[in-house]
């Protein structure tokens, strides 16, 4: 009877161990668009989840290669898809900062079997399999008629966009200025330009704010300004404001009354979403049910501030 056990233990013992040295492991490269940026380092928290739960849940190892610029570049964005590649990499999720630029690279690692997810910045040309992220036309016009609510539709409104490059980025001041001409009695000054650095958005409504003193609502169609301290320097409720994204930096400038409302991305869920969609396609050999992958926006005021800080201590792990 011992003899039978200990066969059986020992045959057991075997097994695993088998199982364990043919696990499928799965290398997954992915890139934002900057480094101590909150809203990429909260998508790379949830593929570092999606790793963790989906890993255990297929029986498969992923591991998650984080390569991203310190500041946005396209071109480091490309050479980096070119390294992934020749090391070997099982699939890749990029934010592309300008799509002109990486949609050869994406194709050269398609070419290669390596598929590729894009989040927040779309390379519609490229043969990625699927994009995540919002409606970004939609976004905009959100963002201005949030706005036109704040002012009771009428003022003088000017809105601040980043790389002017980056094809999302483009479809938010499109739509910004569309949902505008069904404004008559508020005058869009411009969509405004900047490097997408804080300090550069911060001087760059600075500057406006100077030259055009009858300004009263800002749409930001990013928050870039908001990811510094004292950057907004009307007294609140003076000027109106409502921007796009609530990464913990911003949600002060609610709590302050400098900003009326944050139109928020699901940032976690697009790293978590990336892996899970590379996941399938490779275990279970399954593509999205549409190559267009967008979710909605939360509002967030004064009313839910707190409530959804919370979501920071699970986004941004110490």
């Amino acid at each position: 009877m011992i003899s039978r056990v200990a066969t059986f233990l020992a045959t057991l013992f075997f097994c695993l161990t088998a199982m364990a040295q043919t696990q499928k492991s799965y290398n997954f490269g992915m890139i934002g668009k900057s480094q101590g940026n909150a809203f990429f380092e909260a998508a790379h928290a949830g593929a570092n989840a999606a790793a963790r739960e989906l890993g255990a849940k297929q029986g498969i190892k992923i591991k998650i290669d984080w390569r991203t610029p310190n500041e946005e570049d396209a071109q480091k964005q490309a050479e980096f898809i070119e390294q992934l590649v020749l090391n070997g990499v099982d699939g890749i999720i990029i934010s592309c900062s300008d799509a002109n630029k990486l949609t050869d690279a994406i194709n050269k690692a398609v070419k290669q079997g390596i598929p590729v997810v894009t989040f927040s910045g779309d390379a519609p040309a490229s043969k990625r399999f699927v994009a995540l992220g919002i409606d970004d036309f939609q976004c905009g016009e959100q963002t201005f008629e949030e706005l036109a609510k704040q002012l009771d539709g009428k003022g003088v409104v000017a809105a601040i966009d980043g790389n002017p490059n980056a094809a999302n980025l483009q479809k938010r001041a499109a739509g910004f200025r569309a949902a505008a001409k069904k404004h008559p009695n508020i005058k869009l000054l411009d969509v405004f330009y900047h490097k997408e650095t804080p300090q550069d958005a911060v001087a760059k409504i600075e500057q406006v704010m100077q030259a055009n003193p009858d300004v009263t609502g800002w749409g930001l169609l990013g928050g870039w300004p908001l990811f510094t301290d004292n950057a907004l320097k009307w007294s609140p409720g003076t000027i109106k404001c409502v921007s796009v994204d609530a990464l913990p930096q911003e949600l002060g400038y609610v709590r302050s009354g400098h900003v009326q409302i944050l139109l928020s991305q699901d940032v976690y869920g697009f790293g978590y979403k990336g892996v899970e969609h590379l996941a399938n396609k490779l275990t279970l050999k399954k593509n999205p049910a549409n190559p267009i992958d967008n979710t909605p926006l939360t509002a967030v005021t004064k009313t839910n501030v707190e409530e959804f800080g919370k979501n920071w201590e699970k986004w941004l792990p110490k």
